[in-house]
């Protein structure tokens, strides 16, 4: 790092109705703006990628009510949605990324997409500045025991807030006066979407996969379930579509109380409601079992239980967890996201030469087993 230079780094992180962008020097936020857009102007877009020219924009409209000009920029960061399983960290943007970013390599369209692209052309129009992604929605660290189903052919994959649970170990092996590779961790993601996490010498070595329906039920979804009961589901007369929307966006308080908001449940639940208890009690209840799995995923060696996400804001969840799980390790609570300021961070940790910047291979960072 240049003496006394302190990194000016933008990141995007678009969203599906909304893009989140921010200005940091080094650790401290300039600015952060979330700006919205209407959904029926999204929704003329034959594709995610053709979003690109509004997105950027409302992005360029952003940055200058704020006064921001590219060139002052050093680095951007945008977030890297489209990507095949790959180690974590902090990838250069190329054409590779590029490419699989705006077709959706990985078979899923969501507008995270859009991150590596506006960052890549703001960067080339600030004159070929250093363009990142950091720690991608697609990062795969998997113990090879963690990949296995007992079914022939039939694996487990990983879909986690891997960019939240690790910038939050990374903070709080700092706040321990260690490095993130020296600690295992049990990190949490609690919001609309609940990752739980073993984090083992700084490698993500297990976790539940909230895309494909596994973990504690969510405000939206169902979390795991024993296949008997889904299959006596759909021989109940229901179709894969309705299995597959219990999996995303219709399980668990959407299902179960009618709503997807948690702070109408938790509010409902000390109010009275019997469903909303059992509901909101439950929840609490799976994510304690999964943080116990984790924790022996580690070998009962751990050195704190980590959570953040907006449902962390609730000190009856924090106080239930510490409860049940405090005697694993102590729990930290560190409600809300880190997601911006861990894009910026990832970046200037490359810039400062702490780490040195990852190139994506195009490939599955695991295939299958050899023999």
């Amino acid at each position: 790092m240049e003496d006394g230079k302190s990194w000016r780094v933008l990141v995007i992180n678009p969203g599906s109705t909304s893009t989140k962008i921010g200005l940091f020097e080094g650790e401290y936020s300039v600015f952060e703006k979330t700006v919205d857009h209407d959904a029926a102007e999204l929704a003329a877009f034959p594709g995610i990628s053709d979003q690109l020219p509004y997105r950027r924009t409302t992005i360029m409209e952003a940055l200058a009510e704020n006064g921001v000009d590219l060139l002052s920029i050093d680095a951007f960061v945008g977030r890297g949605g489209g990507l095949l399983p790959l180690v974590g960290g902090t990838y250069a943007i190329d054409e590779t990324i590029l490419d699989h970013a705006r077709r959706g390599a990985n078979g899923v369209q969501h507008p995270a997409q859009l991150g590596s692209q506006i960052a890549h052309e703001l960067a080339v129009e600030a004159g070929g500045k250093p363009a990142f992604v950091v720690n991608p929605p697609d990062t795969d660290e998997l113990c090879d025991e963690a990949r296995m189903t007992g079914v022939e052919g039939v694996y487990r994959h990983v879909h986690l807030h891997a960019l939240n649970l690790k910038e939050t170990a990374i903070r709080h092996a700092a706040s321990l006066g260690r490095a993130y590779d020296e600690c295992n961790f049990v990190v949490c993601h609690i919001g609309g979407g609940i990752s739980v996490s073993a984090h083992d010498h700084g490698r993500m070595a297990d976790g539940n996969d909230i895309v494909g329906g596994e973990g504690p039920m969510t405000p939206t979804r169902c979390g795991s379930m024993p296949v008997a009961e889904v299959l006596n589901y759909l021989e109940g007369g229901h179709s894969l579509d309705e299995a597959r929307a219990l999996t995303l966006k219709r399980g668990g308080f959407v299902s179960l109380c009618g709503t997807s908001d948690a702070r109408e449940v938790i509010v409902r639940a000390a109010a009275g409601d019997a469903s909303a208890r059992r509901a909101w009690d439950a929840m609490t209840y799976q994510v304690c079992k999964w943080i116990g799995s984790m924790a022996c995923v580690l070998g009962g060696k751990v050195d704190g239980i980590l959570l953040g996400g907006g449902m962390v804001h609730s000190d009856e969840l924090v106080r239930a967890i510490e409860e049940r799980c405090g005697w694993i390790a102590p729990v930290t609570a560190y409600p809300g996201e880190f997601e911006l300021e861990a894009m910026a961070a990832g970046a200037c940790r490359v810039l400062d030469g702490v780490e040195q910047p990852l190139t994506y291979s195009g490939m599955p960072v695991w295939t299958g087993f050899s023999n």
